[in-house]
């Protein structure tokens, strides 16, 4: 199994899709261009919501621990007119934020109800799957896809089953186990009972898996991309139902 990078690769990884994101927006035709796999959005939206979340996890790593989301300062946009410039500045202050905490500081997160830990470094780790995610957004927007880099990709399929998985309702289904495939050579096998998602090891008949690169599988976990966009084996219903288990917001 794949091992989440470094704390500070983990920064590294923030900056790079987080530029991304910025890259593909500041190459588009405009600000108002829609965002197919975000509906009712527009490339302005994106990096407004880029920049809110980079504000918010701020605040909340700097709050250290605590039982309460944090209150977010406002912030005098006048300085920067440049939406760009902006998003810039409020990923440098996550950065400087967790670097400051390390990896392991306690701080308020939304994933409570996980196994996932809630601390600095978890939030790290999160926040390269929201920038990653978005960044493909923005890049599909303006007709220039590209895969989520691997080591992002391969990482993230576990913090989404963390998380995500973690932090959703019972499973409302039969208890089942399915795989997950990674073309670069890992796999996950899922456990899925009235407990939750769970991911365990060794040889284990499943009633369903998923194969293809860590990107296909990671951006369909998200849904952004179709199931078919992967090779499927055993009950199709089974997939679906994983795949709309979840409540992404």
């Amino acid at each position: 199994m794949t091992q989440t990078p470094a704390f500070e690769d983990l920064l590294t990884l923030v900056e790079d899709r987080s530029a991304a994101l910025r890259s593909s927006v500041a190459a588009s035709p405009g600000l108002d261009v829609r965002v197919p796999s975000c509906p009712g959005w527009s490339l302005r939206n994106l990096v407004e919501h880029l920049t809110d979340v980079h504000r918010f996890w701020t605040a909340a790593v700097t709050a250290g621990p605590s039982e309460k989301p944090p209150t977010v300062a406002p912030t005098d946009d006048t300085l920067s007119a440049d939406l760009l410039a902006r998003s810039a500045a409020a990923t440098q202050g996550l950065i400087a934020a967790l670097r400051s905490a390390g990896p392991t500081l306690g701080c308020w997160t939304w994933w409570g109800d996980s196994d996932v830990p809630m601390t600095s470094g978890a939030v790290a780790r999160h926040q390269i799957q929201e920038a990653a995610v978005h960044a493909f957004d923005a890049q599909l927007a303006t007709g220039t896809p590209q895969p989520i880099p691997a080591a992002v990709a391969l990482d993230g399929i576990a913090e989404f089953i963390g998380v995500s998985h973690g932090t959703a309702s019972p499973w409302p289904h039969e208890p089942t186990r399915i795989g997950l495939h990674a073309a670069e050579g890992e796999s996950w096998l899922v456990d899925l009972t009235a407990s939750g998602s769970r991911i365990i090891d060794g040889p284990h008949e499943t009633a369903a898996s998923l194969h293809g690169s860590a990107s296909n599988l990671l951006l369909t976990l998200h849904r952004r991309l179709p199931l078919d966009s992967l090779r499927s084996e055993g009950d199709r219903a089974t997939l679906q139902n994983l795949l709309s288990w979840p409540d992404l917001g």
